[in-house]
């Protein structure tokens, strides 16, 4: 089976020699290179075409935010896993806009670390489990009348699901009911709680 070829950008040096160290002790996780601000994770994303690279906030000259929005760009396939200190929501939501896979705080445990990196490696989108609360939580606020919201918001669920398949409606909606079926779930409730349980999405 091959290895998820990750890259560690960070600009402390004894953050980066941890966290190699903890993936280098996981069998199916490969440190291919380490950055220590943004400009030399653009460099080595393009140099070493990882599957993950695990990105930090705050750093000297190209920030991570930037270096986000460049990789996503020249390299759509690579995912970008958030790995910060900061639980700041406006992060997340910039970083989450930005095309990032997954936002992880560094308390995490490092089973949690290695979850995330295997689920965003395989197309999930993973968010630390106290910034899921506070996102969640948001959803719940009305919106302020000065706030320019979102066009994709508008979109119903079933115009959502299409949009991200890159397929129609009405596709979607058949392929739903075909999976339900298969599987003998009886709502769309119960299909997301199936997902859940089997990892398909992660909270």
């Amino acid at each position: 089976m091959a290895k998820i070829r990750v890259l560690i950008a960070d600009d402390h040096g004894l953050m980066r020699e941890g966290v190699k160290a903890l993936l280098t002790a996981t069998e199916d996780i490969d440190v291919v290179g380490e950055a220590e601000d943004g400009n030399e994770a653009v460099s080595e994303v393009r140099r070493l075409d990882p599957d993950v690279v695990l990105m930090d906030v705050a750093m000297p000259g190209l920030g991570g935010l930037e270096a986000t929005l460049v990789i996503r760009k020249e390299k759509p396939d690579v995912k970008i896993l958030v790995l910060t200190q900061y639980d700041d929501r406006e992060y997340v939501s910039r970083f989450l806009k930005a095309g990032a896979s997954g936002y992880v705080l560094k308390k995490a445990a490092a089973a949690e670390l290695v979850a995330a990196i295997r689920a965003v490696s395989r197309g999930g989108l993973v968010l630390d489990p106290e910034i899921a609360r506070e996102v969640l939580r948001d959803q719940g606020r009305e919106p302020s009348h000065d706030r320019v919201e979102d066009p994709y918001e508008s979109l119903t669920d079933r115009e959502k699901i299409a949009v991200t398949l890159g397929i129609t409606v009405k596709t979607a909606m058949a392929h739903r009911e075909h999976l339900m079926g298969k599987l003998g779930v009886h709502s769309r409730t119960e299909l997301i709680r199936f997902a859940l349980r089997r990892g398909v999405i992660r909270v």
